[in-house]
């Protein structure tokens, strides 16, 4: 049986997406002894899988899809990086305005400190209203939805007070979020950007899906500075104290 790097990465990034090796053993020996059932079935023809298709006949349908930036430049939507058991994943968190009574839906599975985050960002930019030139009474006339998709999924933690807010201020400058950009970082109420953890699961999340720069906290250079060079390879990282410099290099 011969066996191609792609394919094996398809079974890594499609199979068996974990934070160690005990799924993917177990889809390679899946495939092995596919492969040693077809030989004691006389047919000694040699095996090479090399491609998705191949491989659907020997492990079935793919359990996981394929990872891709979907960002497609909608007002309103900005790329944030979170940790998970299995590692790093891509979070797009959406923001939308509809005539209503005011205040703040959050909606997504989101946990007790993730909602604080959320909350924390819409004051945040509530109080720049003046720059971005909203009527004074826009968050009493508007309703302002923030989702995090996969609601099935719970989701916690502090690291996407940042994405929110640039969330929140794509949608109300009407200014979309760039392509290829991702960030994390946790945002105090005055606007501080305070450090996070997972920074090595984050960023080969943002590496598998494409992402050409990352936007993390200052506090967290010195963790950088520890990781292999290929974790870094190929990113232009951009660290940041304040939610103030953040917004200057998104949204230039």
């Amino acid at each position: 049986m011969e066996i191609t790097d792609a394919a094996i990465y398809e079974i890594i990034h499609r199979y068996a997406r974990e934070a160690g090796v005990r799924n993917l053993e177990k889809q390679f020996a899946k495939l092995f002894r596919k492969g040693a059932y077809r030989i004691a079935s006389g047919n000694r023809r040699p095996i090479r899988v090399d491609s998705p298709k191949t491989l659907e006949k020997f492990l079935g349908v793919p359990p996981y899809l394929p990872e891709t930036d979907v960002q497609t430049g909608v007002c309103g939507v900005a790329t944030g990086l979170a940790w998970t058991s299995f590692g790093g994943e891509v979070l797009y968190i959406e923001s939308r305005a509809t005539p209503g009574k005011g205040g703040l839906i959050l909606t997504g599975s989101l946990g007790d400190v993730m909602q604080e985050s959320a909350n924390i960002a819409f004051t945040y930019i509530r109080g720049k209203a003046p720059q971005l030139k909203v009527d004074a009474d826009y968050f009493e006339k508007h309703q302002i939805h923030l989702h995090v998709p996969q609601g099935a999924t719970p989701k916690d933690g502090p690291s996407a007070g940042m994405t929110m807010a640039c969330s929140l201020y794509s949608l109300l400058n009407q200014q979309s979020f760039p392509k290829h950009l991702a960030m994390t970082g946790e945002l105090s109420l005055t606007g501080r950007i305070l450090p996070i953890g997972g920074v090595k699961e984050k960023l080969l999340a943002a590496k598998r899906t494409g992402m050409k720069k990352v936007i993390l906290p200052q506090a967290n250079e010195r963790d950088v500075k520890e990781l292999a060079p290929e974790v870094t390879r190929g990113l232009k990282l951009t660290f940041v104290r304040s939610m103030e410099e953040c917004l200057k290099y998104v949204f230039k």
